[in-house]
This record gives C-alpha cells, sequence and structure tokens, in this order.
C-alpha cells in the first residue's frame, strides 16, 4: 500500500468556475475557446506576414466558422467512431458536448471541409490555407489534452513507471474496481452515497482520498504524452518550417498529417483502448491510417505542383 499512496491522484474539478451544483464553466469548454483564441492569433499573424493567402481581416470570420466545424465534426467523428450504438439508446447524448466526448479525428475531417468551402468561396488557395491552419491547430490539440487530464479522462494502460498516476473514473469504466472502491468507501464513509458522490467528495476528504489511493490502477498519463506529442513537437516542427524555411504549398498540411499519425500510433500504444480493437491495433491507429494517406497525397501535390507564398520580405510565389 505504500507505494500505491506515493502515486499523484488525477482528481481535479471539471469547472474552472462553478455557479450551481453541475452548472459553470468547465475547463473543457474553455480549453476549446483558448484554443480557438489562440488560432485567430497565430493566424492572423501569418496572414499579417503573408505567410497565408487569406486577408488579415477576414481571419475571425474564418476561425469562427473553423470552430463550428471543428466541433460539429469532432463530436460527430466520436459517436462514429466511438459509440455508434449509443444513438439508439440515448439520441440526445450526441448534443450533449458539454459532457465530454470529442474526435481528433473527426475534429480535422470537419476542419478540412470548412477550409476548402470557405477557400472555394473567397476565391483563395486552399492549399495555402490548409497549410496555415496545419501550423496552428497543435496549439488547439496541446490544450484539449491538458483538458482531458484535467477530468481526468482518456486515460493510459496500466503501469508502473514512478511518474504514473491513478484515474478516479476508472471507478466508473471498470465494474470490479467500482465495486471495490464502492465497499472500500463505505467502511470509511457508510452514509456516503454512490461513486460520483465518492470521487466529488474524495477532492477535500483524506479518507476517500486513501481510499482511491487503495483501489485504482496505477496507469500512464497518456493526456499528458499526447499533448507534448500532438502539441508542443508538432507545433514547433510546423511553426519552424513555416517561418524558417520555404516550402511548397500542401507540404505543411501534408506533414501535419503525417506527423500527428505518428504520434497518435506511439501514444496508442500507452493510452488504454477506449473502443474495440481492429485486430491488434487501438481506433485511434486504424483511424490514422487515413490520415496517413491524406498526408502523402498532400505531399506529392506539393512537391509536383511547387507553388509558394508571397511572403513579406522580398520571397515570391512561384
Amino acid at each position: 500500500m505504500a507505494a500505491l499512496l506515493a502515486y499523484y491522484l488525477d482528481n481535479f474539478s471539471p469547472f474552472l468556475v462553478k455557479f450551481g451544483p453541475n452548472f459553470g464553466i468547465r475547463w473543457y469548454g474553455f480549453s476549446y475557446l483558448l484554443a480557438f483564441f489562440c488560432g485567430f492569433l497565430l493566424l492572423r499573424w501569418l496572414a499579417q506576414h503573408r505567410y497565408c493567402a487569406l486577408a488579415p481581416a477576414k481571419v475571425g470570420d474564418f476561425i469562427l466558422l473553423a470552430s463550428l466545424g471543428v466541433v460539429v465534426g469532432g463530436r460527430l467523428g466520436f459517436v462514429l467512431f466511438y459509440r455508434p450504438g449509443q444513438i439508439l439508446t440515448d439520441p440526445l447524448f450526441v448534443f450533449r458536448v458539454w459532457d465530454g466526448g470529442m474526435s481528433s479525428h473527426g475534429g480535422m475531417v470537419g476542419l478540412t471541409l470548412v477550409t476548402f468551402l470557405y477557400a472555394r468561396q473567397q476565391r483563395i488557395s486552399w492549399l495555402s490555407l490548409a497549410d496555415n491552419i496545419a501550423v496552428a491547430a497543435p496549439v488547439g490539440l496541446f490544450l484539449g489534452r491538458c483538458a482531458n487530464f484535467i477530468n481526468g479522462e482518456l486515460y493510459g494502460r496500466a503501469a508502473q513507471v514512478a511518474w504514473a498516476m491513478q484515474f478516479p473514473k476508472e471507478a466508473l469504466d471498470l465494474p470490479e474496481i467500482g465495486a471495490a472502491t464502492l465497499a472500500a468507501a463505505h467502511s470509511v464513509r457508510p452514509e456516503i452515497g454512490g461513486l460520483d458522490e465518492i470521487i466529488e467528495q474524495a477532492r477535500n476528504d483524506q479518507g476517500l482520498q486513501d481510499v482511491l489511493h487503495q483501489t485504482l490502477t496505477p496507469r500512464h498519463p497518456s493526456q499528458i504524452y499526447e499533448a507534448l506529442l500532438e502539441g508542443a513537437f508538432l507545433f514547433g516542427c510546423l511553426w519552424f518550417l513555416r517561418v524558417r524555411t520555404r516550402q511548397p504549398r500542401g507540404l505543411l498540411a501534408g506533414l501535419f498529417l503525417l506527423l500527428y499519425a505518428f504520434v497518435r500510433v506511439i501514444v496508442e500504444y500507452f493510452r488504454e483502448p477506449d473502443a474495440p480493437l481492429t485486430g491488434p491495433f487501438t481506433r485511434g491507429q486504424t483511424l490514422s491510417v487515413i490520415l496517413i494517406v491524406g498526408g502523402i497525397c498532400f505531399v506529392a501535390y506539393a512537391l509536383r505542383t511547387k507553388e509558394y507564398e508571397a511572403v513579406r520580405g522580398g520571397r515570391r510565389s512561384g
């Protein structure tokens, strides 16, 4: 038990600001708002310096539409890829975005569709817009994974590494862990209710925290791995290529898809599967194959056409 008690218990409140028993500003929603704001700032800077064919004055309009594409695509992707059966038993589940449940792959599909339609309507290069969105997108991925960590969801596989953590939502997901947690909690607090109440009160109750330490499995903090790889690593690579090198239109969008798929496949080996496997592969790894195909197509097209941005400072499109 002494070894287990050394593991960090990830039991943050899902609310940034709470106005009532189950109402307030959630970290999950706040992370999306912050991601769109950061995307606006980055894309406007890129447009002002002519890295993007989009006019700076139109960045706000595009980000508004892009946010809609990400949210709708991410939610529909989650429902179709991870919870298709739940549509029949609980149709309103599709609209409860505030409860969490978004697919990054679905969000990319929604964003791609909005980007294509907007570029066509504005008569600007779709590849130019896609490249610059690809540069900004990892910031949103980073913030989203941080929100996953705060919510204690999408946790990793069982581990004995020194930085392993325990996630109370495991008791809600696994019946045997939930039953053990209920029994242990009732021995300490006989009057306490179900698992949701135990998890909620454990944030301020040392006795209940000790119960969770005893019953929960130490796991990889896979959300942190994803934030660093899908977010910080991808952003660093793509930002450097955007502002320090001269790349043909479409190449950065392709590299984003390829790099994201690569790091996602790696991280999935540390993340607890949240959907049935496809052979030996998780749902996230299977969906990443589509991104690899798309990334190769983008890169091949960019290298064949070799169209460049007219970047401020003397470089011209060719």
